[in-house]
């Protein structure tokens, strides 16, 4: 019994459409939903069979199509809460995935056709390089790495201190690579033994066996001991508004409740070191209307904060719209805008840091000469286009070395551990997810932080707008949690560390492993079938 040739048939596309529809359920499953607040990290280990399975029974031609589809599905279960940040967000980011899988699935079919007997091997690499890839350039994007299902798993994810997330996920995607290959094995050859295919590949398994045992012993004896280590006792304030809606008169409301916070935070009898407000929480551009002055209302209200930090001995990190006048690319003055982390003391700012990994489409695009219609389009959408930063930023406090990567920026391994390697004693994430209205959106962000505390053996500390606001060790174990959707501060003692990890020195070379073993595998597929096809044409001859 044969599997059904390249989906032909009414029948066999309805199988394939529930085996895509399948797998997009349980990948969306795996991570925090609508259902199950942290997840069901469990899904995450077989999540990929239907996919693998459903590319055995398709053709090369009509893995693309499959492929768009599974994409635009996948992510638009586990991302439904895109929508709500932008009119085009959820249409591009679908968009986006839907072209990928578009991509990915073919060569994940020419891994079968190539390698017949161990293909699943080259469709784990594929798949791992698919996931390190899709982080890079403009388009940059973490959320959904395999990995990043396993926050909860802290013995498993320990070994993030050694190769990033991407030995996490190297782990939790072979099983489904080796069931489905195993189950396809099994519908080809229905009159062998059912255990006939581990007989013949047992060693693939057996290595990753030995690999996940190693990876649980490391995970229960490599976590820091830091109850003799510093601390630094942080104030974190959660105003539970979107900030960005409204006029002055909502942005001077949202003052009152950051102000009414801080000084019942301040006012405990053991004071923080620090007070961290999130990201652009006071929204007044406070550079611009302090020295221009164009707007009287604004001034009025960033003298009155201004006023409120001069009375503050503590240092405050404030997220703001960090407007200045620049020299533009054609030599003109020109007003600009940073999305920023200001540090004030006593009313005078100290340092700042401005985003650097900006969002794509929504903070920046800079393809406006290239896709004018594209960016009229989002211009016309209210998007806020941003400047982005360059300078990795290390502020120093009380004592305290730190830096703040700003929302998104600590879904990326390589932007915190930039942050490490110039001095770094603890990141402090500034984020504003109150425009989801969503739970799950801002579980799945704060998830992937546990992994840059991680990676760098450094408490995090996250103040957001509405959730979710914690203190995460450096072992990745979350110390404390502000309820989501509340006005509140929570004050959190958290220690400070200066060792260096492997993957703060060595950063994502594992996946640029993957990478190059994917690639060199295609490559000497190709090149031994050009061989063997010039081998025929001799003998023809």
């Amino acid at each position: 019994m044969m599997l059904p040739s390249h989906g032909n048939g009414f029948k066999n596309n309805v199988i394939t459409f529930l085996y895509i529809f399948l797998a997009s359920v349980l990948f969306a499953l795996s991570f925090p939903n609508l259902f199950v607040t942290n997840g069901i990290f469990l899904l995450a280990w077989v999540a990929y069979v239907p996919v693998f399975i459903a590319i055995s029974r398709i053709g090369l031609g009509a893995s693309i199509f499959w492929g768009a589809l599974y994409g635009y599905t996948a992510y638009g279960l586990f991302n439904y809460w895109l929508s709500v940040f932008h009119p085009l967000a959820g249409v591009i980011v679908g968009c986006i995935y839907l072209t990928y899988f578009a991509i990915l699935f073919p060569l994940l079919k020419l891994a079968e056709r190539l390698f017949p007997k161990r293909y699943y091997i080259v469709q784990w690499l594929l798949w791992l390089s698919y996931e390190f890839l899709r982080t890079k350039g403009f388009l940059g994007y973490a959320y959904g790495i395999t990995g990043y299902s396993q926050w909860q798993v802290l013995p498993l994810i320990q070994i993030s201190a050694l190769f990033g997330v991407w030995a996490v996920s190297a782990l939790v995607v072979f099983p489904s690579t080796y069931f489905a290959s195993w189950i396809v094995d099994n519908i080809k050859n229905p009159t062998q033994h059912w255990f006939s295919f581990i007989k013949k590949e047992w060693l693939a398994p057996s290595l990753w066996f030995c690999a996940l045992i190693a990876s649980l012993i490391y995970g229960f004896i490599s976590p820091v001991s830091y109850e003799q280590a510093p601390k630094a006792r942080v104030a974190l304030i959660q105003h539970n508004t979107d900030p960005w809606r409204g006029g002055i008169v909502a942005y001077r409301q949202n003052f009152a409740i950051l102000k009414r916070l801080s000084l019942e935070a301040v006012s405990q009898e053991q004071k923080p070191d620090l007070v961290v407000w999130s990201e652009t929480a006071f929204v007044p551009r406070i550079y611009w209307h302090k020295t221009y002055r164009d707007d009287q209302e604004s001034y009025e209200l960033v003298k009155d904060l201004l006023d409120f930090l001069a009375t503050q001995d503590i240092p405050y990190v404030i997220g703001n719209d960090d407007g200045r006048k620049e020299v533009n690319e054609e030599g003109v003055w020109d007003s600009v805008d940073y999305n920023a982390a200001i540090l004030f003391k006593n009313g005078e700012e100290q340092q700042i840091y401005r985003k650097m990994h900006l969002v794509p489409f929504t903070e920046h695009f800079p393809y406006k000469k290239q896709l004018p219609f594209m960016y009229e389009a989002l211009r016309n959408a209210d998007t806020h286009f941003w400047k982005k930063g360059t300078e990795v930023t290390v502020f120093e406090a009380n004592g305290i070395k730190f830096s703040t990567p700003i929302c998104f920026e600590d879904t990326f391994g390589y932007i915190s551990r930039r942050f490490v390697q110039n001095g770094v004693e603890l990141i402090v994430n500034l984020t504003n997810d109150a425009w989801s209205k969503s739970l799950p959106s801002q579980m799945q962000h704060a998830t992937m932080a546990v992994f840059r505390a991680i990676e760098n053996r450094r408490s995090v500390v996250r103040s957001t707008a509405s959730g979710q606001t914690c203190a995460i060790d450096p072992n990745g174990r979350i110390i404390a949690m502000a309820p989501a959707f509340t006005e509140v501060q929570l004050t959190v003692d958290v220690p400070l560390l200066s060792q260096t990890t492997w993957y703060t020195k060595y950063g994502d070379f594992l996946a640029w492993i993957f990478l190059s073993l994917s690639g060199l595998s295609l490559l000497l597929a190709v090149v031994r079938l050009t061989i063997r096809a010039c081998h025929r044409t001799i003998k023809e001859e």
